[in-house]
């Protein structure tokens, strides 16, 4: 039997699942717990690695579940796409779990709330392996399957502790989730109903055959389930009040990974089975409603974990901006910008953490003097801040320009008014980081709240460090990478190395 790659595909998910019973299993052990989840995310980490370099050097790789046809099993498929997202999302979510396990016996245990809480690595690790499914998955039910997945870990997450701030804040998130599920899951039915598959390649080749009423009835339907979940304008009231409630390793996770698996839905299915332009116009007004809606919300906040939150809203409008344009350099830009603001956002939600932890609160109102008394604080702030303003060189400047750059050469009075929007919405970015600075760092010191201070450890400021430095790693190698994401752009839009890996002879 000759060695193919092809059986590391499935790891990624199995994996984290494996790791999951085993922590449940460990559940009176802290120690053996976190020592699980470590071994079990780095060695994913290792596998999503070789799986990218596979997928950019050599091939698409495909997998056939059981060896099931198409039509009837689970078929897994890792692109350059797939395998850039699945790097990107599994390093922050091994950082994540580090800065959690490093935060001691009172957060890890309590999370503030009070209770035991043997569950918070278990649950991470299924939130990893649903991630992994959804950027995996050959079809729309596998990838459904995924978005349950993570829903059911992240309402736990969402909840630890259960306070009613939280409690609350779970319940308004999971109704706003079941809504863009009860909507997916109708589209599937209907793409079912109109093809006979659920298979995304044979879905794809089979599309052309439907009129065109039909053809865009699936698409809208599809279009809106994903919207939702990637929390575009005007379905992102929930995120600002569901994500600043949640304890800072569970924010992070969440404020990096969960919109961006609607973005990779939102991509994939564009590019695969709707290549044609009826919706980009509409997509563009949703970008352009989504950046600004989301920083006018940021910059009018007076906690810094509701600014972050307002500002994850407002950058997923540069992803759909060049997901709008459909071109080559307009998606490849998206790409490399999807992969920035998931270590950015997840590392600026770390420090925060960092920050509450220090002084006990995140309210701009009794903050001041970080820089003085908490000098590494303030570095690994000011680095990640900068990056998500875009300033140059940084990766945030860089993803920026390819967008600017796509949106120059695309023309039109719609793109043009995108770029100016973009550009608006980074300098109101700057000015909200820059007040955060202003009056967190800078002005006089103020006392910690009474109770709520704890000393920082190594254990919560290395992972932090080790992310920014990770960030600032998009920058110094952006060239390779912004080289790996324009090819899967190219993948993308051609479709015929997909559909050929899937329905030829690609499949193991």
């Amino acid at each position: 039997m000759n060695f193919t790659l092809e059986f590391l595909v499935p790891l990624v998910v199995v994996l984290p699942l494996c790791g999951a019973g085993a922590t449940v299993v460990a559940g009176a052990h802290k120690h053996l717990q976190r020592w699980i989840s470590g071994t079990v995310l780095a060695s994913v980490v290792g596998v999503s690695a070789a799986l990218l370099w596979a997928a950019d050097q050599r091939r698409t790789l495909v997998v056939r579940v059981g060896g099931w046809p198409l039509d009837e099993g689970i078929t897994l498929v890792v692109d350059r796409l797939s395998g850039l997202m699945l790097l990107i999302s599994t390093v922050v979510t091994f950082a994540v779990m580090l800065y959690s396990s490093g935060q001691g016996r009172r957060s890890d245990d309590e999370f503030d709330g009070g209770a035991p809480l043997p569950i918070f690595h278990p649950t991470l690790l299924v939130l990893s392996a649903g991630v992994s499914t959804t950027f995996i998955s050959g079809d729309l039910f596998h990838l459904y399957v995924g978005f349950e997945m993570l829903l059911f870990a992240s309402f736990v997450l969402l909840t630890l502790g259960a306070t009613e701030e939280r409690v609350r804040a779970g319940i308004n998130y999971v109704i706003v989730n079941l809504l863009s599920s009860l909507v997916f899951l109708t589209s599937i039915g209907l793409v079912y109903g109109a093809t006979g598959t659920v298979n995304l390649a044979r879905v794809a080749s089979r599309l052309d055959t439907l009129s065109p009423q039909t053809t865009l009835l699936l698409e809208s339907l599809l279009l809106l389930g994903f919207c939702i979940k990637a929390a575009v304008f005007p379905m992102s009231g929930w995120l600002p009040d569901s994500y600043p409630t949640a304890p800072a390793p569970v924010t992070a996770v969440f404020a990096g990974l969960l919109t961006k698996v609607g973005v990779y839905a939102i991509i994939r299915t564009r590019t695969l089975l709707f290549p044609d332009d009826r919706l980009n116009s509409l997509l563009m007004w949703a970008a352009l409603l989504t950046m600004l809606v989301g920083i006018l919300g940021a910059v009018a906040q007076d906690d810094i974990k509701r600014m972050l939150s307002f500002t994850l809203v407002s950058h997923i409008g540069y992803m759909l901006f060049g997901v709008a344009l459909g071109s080559v350099i307009g998606l490849g830009a998206a790409i490399y910008y999807v992969a920035h603001h998931i270590t950015i956002q997840t590392t600026l939600f770390l420090v925060v953490g960092l920050i509450e932890m220090k002084r006990g609160t995140t309210s701009l109102q009794k903050l001041g003097g970080l820089l003085v008394t908490a000098p590494v604080v303030a570095v690994l702030f000011f680095v990640p801040a900068m990056n998500l303003a875009g300033i140059p060189p940084l990766s945030g400047f860089i993803g920026k320009v390819g967008l600017l750059q796509a949106g120059a050469e695309q023309g039109g009075w719609l793109a043009y008014l995108l770029m100016a929007g973009s550009v608006l919405t980074s300098l109101l970015t700057l000015y909200a980081v820059s007040r955060v600075w202003s009056r967190a760092f800078w002005r006089a010191p103020v006392p910690a709240v009474a109770g709520g201070a704890r000393r920082l450890t190594p254990g919560v400021i290395v992972p932090t460090l080790a992310l920014v430095l990770f960030g600032l790693g998009l920058t110094v190698f952006g060239g390779p990478l912004y080289g790996v994401a324009d090819r899967a752009a190219q993948e993308l839009l051609a479709r015929t190395p997909y559909l050929t890996a899937v329905l030829g002879t690609g499949g193991q």
